[in-house]
């Protein structure tokens, strides 16, 4: 199986102890997971202001891809939204579809914008229900 990015909105419920997001523990146990320095950035800095070390020793262990924009990729992806009616899906969301896209990874996400993308980009979403169907 690829790896999985858990994107920020993901890990945020994840760390809340939602029931529904804690399958990400079974994942992080067997080192399917993966980060990107785009992810992090939205997480570390709340992490760390609240001095929660041990959850920043845990993103910081994960697999991390490499962020590499294409800049005229993402306006295609943009206008592709726009012509499926998705007007608000902001920058943010596009170059971590990208990245997904450019290195063949699943992604977890609460963020409806990611299946909303998935409709007419070929973007793998993870869930529960499809998290061991190999196995």
């Amino acid at each position: 199986m690829n790896n999985v990015l858990i994107d920020s909105s993901a890990w945020i419920e994840y760390f809340r102890g939602n029931k529904a997001y804690q399958f990400i523990k079974v994942l992080i146990y067997n080192n399917m997971t993966c980060i990107n320095d785009l992810i992090l950035t939205e997480l570390l800095p709340s992490i760390r202001h609240k001095k929660e070390r041990h959850l920043e020793e845990l993103l910081n262990s994960i697999t991390k891809y490499e962020v590499k924009i294409n800049w005229q990729e993402l306006q295609d992806f943009q206008l592709l939204n726009f012509k499926h009616g998705y007007n608000n899906i902001g920058v943010t969301d596009l170059i971590i579809a990208q990245n997904c896209l450019r290195n063949n990874l699943n992604i977890i996400a609460e963020d409806k914008h990611f299946k909303e993308m998935a409709e007419y980009l070929p973007l793998k979403i993870f869930t529960k229900n499809n998290a061991f169907d190999d196995k």
